[in-house]
């Protein structure tokens, strides 16, 4: 019986390397990884015969370096790559598999052109990329030869993604340096495995760089998640099962005639706005995480990959009524303002939707506005929302957005200048809070009550203003199927139409305003 180095627990019976004691996922040949993971795969040889020698420095004893590090790993280069079906699955991939046995898992030459190939041949047989890093970064006995491959892998995957294909990593122990900060981090979607060593520089170097220790969680996968910089940790024995359905979901769907139109919920205009507001901001509302459950979600999307993971922002990769929409939900249940964070993770959402040629992307509106703090002031919040309108207004995708509770001034109206906009009966929406209105002309938040009525933020004016196209029932409790029944149908109503022609409409609606009904 085989027991883990860390915590002398008996090592799992068939998933290799992984400790059910410590949950540590522990280094593996990339051998033995692919055949766990893709048993029925098989090889590919990508590599094509290059003018030049694989040692384009002659580094001094670098030959023999190879043939050691090939006899010990029993591979030929520091990646393998195979194509198959995700065990337990019948979902087909592109899998490359980084040996660290071979000199560090480093990228070489002939190892970039193998990464660069298997991007191309996946594009070619319209198939996702699952990339097993294990690797210390770029080739030191290579030199700048090996640092290029940085770019040429990163053009490789860049059409892959362009092609509308999905891409995800799986990040293992150790995943630093310049396969790291290239093609691994353009991935849709980053895994990582407990236990492994994630970082830019290598904690060694960057000890020595920085001329002390690194503070505790430094290159951890935990400290990558808090940091916004990965999506998930998942545990080796669940990574077949992850990886089939993350690779299985983004199909695109089939459309009715993209004609339809809108059976509009017109209710009995409300007497009383203030006490809209006041509904749209109940405690027993239905939110984000209840309309969540109303969809067949896959997974969700973690950070902005720039250091921050703003909860009141959340990005879900579902399917709606079959259709493979990405959905950017506001959730009000972790604070509800947005941060500058908040924004670049919505538009790390427009970014996905868009590499994916999704059916669409749909935005779910509650929040009282952009976080007005002053460490938000300092990142640039204004900025942050002005560009968040322009990349909504040209995002290349099929955009529907519904207020589900209140949509608070600017910072809610970035997200919501879509195809079609919708409203649920009892929702709000306003150019300020009524508080914050009351406070300006009367310097007093407690004539909020009074300013409301003339602000009238109620969905019945959104929609005599012809800004929102519909106005969706309320759920009946938190049973939220009527108000996805309603999104499906505008998704019906934009998604069949080609991105060339939803531009220019969407541009003009919104450059008319309020004219627009």
């Amino acid at each position: 019986m085989t027991t883990c180095g860390r915590c002398d627990a008996a090592m799992h019976d068939t998933v290799p390397g992984w400790c059910p004691g410590c949950r540590t996922a522990h280094r593996i040949g990339a051998r033995t990884f692919a055949s766990w993971l893709l048993p029925d795969a098989r090889d590919l040889d990508l590599d094509e015969p290059s003018p030049r020698p694989p040692d384009p420095l002659i580094w001094r004893g670098y030959d023999g370096l190879r043939s050691e590090a090939a006899a010990n790993s029993g591979v030929d280069e520091s990646v393998i790559v195979v194509e198959g079906p995700i065990a337990g699955s019948e979902i087909r991939v592109v899998a490359v598999v980084w040996e660290f046995g071979y000199l560090g898992g480093s990228m070489g030459t002939v190892a970039g052109r193998r990464i660069a190939a298997a991007f191309d041949h996946a594009r070619q047989e319209r198939l996702p990329v699952v990339l097993l890093p294990s690797t210390g970064g770029a080739r030191m006995q290579e030199g700048m030869a090996s640092l290029i491959q940085m770019a040429a892998t990163s053009v490789a995957a860049t059409k892959h993604a362009a092609a509308g294909f999905l891409q995800v990593a799986v990040l293992r122990d150790p995943t630093t340096g310049g396969v790291f900060a290239s093609h691994a981090n353009l991935a849709h979607l980053l895994l990582a495995e407990p236990g492994a060593t994630i970082g830019f520089a290598g904690p060694r170097v960057a000890e020595a760089m920085t001329g002390g220790p690194l503070p505790e969680g430094s290159h951890t996968p935990r400290g990558a998640l808090a940091s916004g910089l990965v999506d998930a940790i998942v545990d080796r024995p669940d990574l077949p099962e992850v990886l089939a359905r993350w690779c299985a979901w983004p199909a695109q769907g089939s459309y009715p005639a993209y004609a339809i139109e809108l059976a509009t919920h017109e209710p009995t205009p409300p007497s009383d706005p203030w006490g809209e507001v006041e509904l749209s901001r109940a405690p027993d509302r239905a939110r984000a995480p209840e309309f969540l459950t109303g969809l067949d979600v896959i997974g969700e999307f973690h950070g902005d990959r720039a250091g921050a993971d703003d909860r009141s922002i959340r990005i879900v990769a579902a399917r709606l009524e079959g259709r493979p929409i990405l959905v950017l939900a506001m959730d009000r249940t972790h604070g509800g303002r947005i941060t500058p964070g908040g924004y670049r993770k919505a538009w790390r959402a427009i970014e996905l939707a868009e590499d994916l040629e999704v059916d669409a992307l749909v935005t779910l509106i509650d929040t009282p506005g952009a976080d007005a703090g002053a460490a938000s002031e300092a990142g640039g919040i204004a900025s942050h929302v002005a560009r968040t309108f322009r990349k909504v207004l040209t995002a290349r995708v099929a955009t529907v957005a519904l207020v589900i509770g209140e949509g608070g001034s600017g910072g809610a109206l970035a997200l919501s200048v879509t195809d079609k906009l919708l409203i649920q009966e009892h929702a709000t929406f306003s150019v300020i809070a009524p508080e914050g209105a009351a406070a300006i002309l009367h310097r007093d938040p407690g004539r909020a009550a009074e300013v409301a009525d003339q602000l009238d933020p109620t969905a019945h004016r959104l929609h005599a203003l012809g800004i929102a196209d519909e106005i969706v029932p309320e759920p009946k409790g938190m049973q939220v199927a009527a108000g996805w029944a309603e999104v499906a149908r505008a998704v019906d109503a934009v998604g069949g139409t080609p991105v060339d022609m939803l531009l220019p409409y969407r541009l003009e609606r919104w450059r008319r305003g309020w004219q627009m009904g």
